[in-house]
């Protein structure tokens, strides 16, 4: 694949990531800042649970719409203090709503394999965003970079998880065993699992090839 082609390539998929990155918060965020909600049933009766939830929700929110932005070369060239005030606003709105979603994970009705999942990821989403801060603060740039792939990844979970809830939902409709929380549970787990791929796939393809060369490069 030639530069060009890549480059197009790459401007195509970022501009995916970041429109559906912003149609969902845009779709599944407000609801919970009127005391509602998109999930169907949702418990209100076990206390802290939709509080935490809305908690989540809003961070979490403003981290899926940010992220995309920090990936692009020319932004960081141009306005490096931009870079470092959205990131610093990108890791503070991980953190909090990781710390909200223990609560709400903890709680939840839906299951032990969601419950399991949902703290995978939390786990994952809090060491990412670590690595992601330390290895800057060392001024490992590129290491940084790798690690903040891996960190949006697991943000962007909140996307890929309600894509495959589509083709499930509507398996739904015609089998009568399949409730929504199977579904949930389902699309959380592919969710997890299918974007750590991705972003692994896209680290070797990406960082290691470009390090083999020009050098070594160290992924952490």
């Amino acid at each position: 694949m030639s530069r060009t082609v890549s480059r197009r390539w790459w401007w195509f998929l970022w501009g995916l990531v970041a429109v559906l990155a912003l149609v969902t918060a845009a779709l599944f965020v407000p609801p919970y800042l009127v005391g509602g909600t998109t999930v169907p049933n949702l418990d209100r009766i076990t206390p802290g649970y939709y509080t935490s939830l809305v908690i989540h929700a809003v961070p979490a929110g403003v981290a899926l719409v940010t992220g995309p932005w920090q990936f692009v070369p020319k932004l960081r060239t141009r306005y490096p203090r931009l870079h470092r005030v959205t990131g610093r606003v990108y890791l503070v709105s991980v953190i909090v709503a990781s710390i909200a979603a223990v609560y709400s994970s903890a709680v939840t009705k839906s299951g032990f394999a969601l419950q399991v999942a949902f703290f995978v990821l939390i786990v994952a989403w809090l060491y990412t965003a670590a690595k992601a801060y330390l290895t800057i603060r060392r001024r490992e740039v590129q290491l940084h970079r790798i690690w903040m792939i891996r960190n949006y990844t697991l943000t962007f979970a909140a996307v890929t998880l309600r894509l495959y809830q589509l083709p499930l939902l509507a398996l739904m409709d015609s089998v009568d065993w399949l409730e929504y929380k199977e579904v949930y549970t389902v699309s959380a787990w592919l969710s997890l699992l299918g974007n750590v791929l991705v972003a692994e796939y896209f680290i070797v393809h990406r960082f290691l090839a470009q390090g083999r060369r020009q050098g070594p490069v160290p992924t952490g």
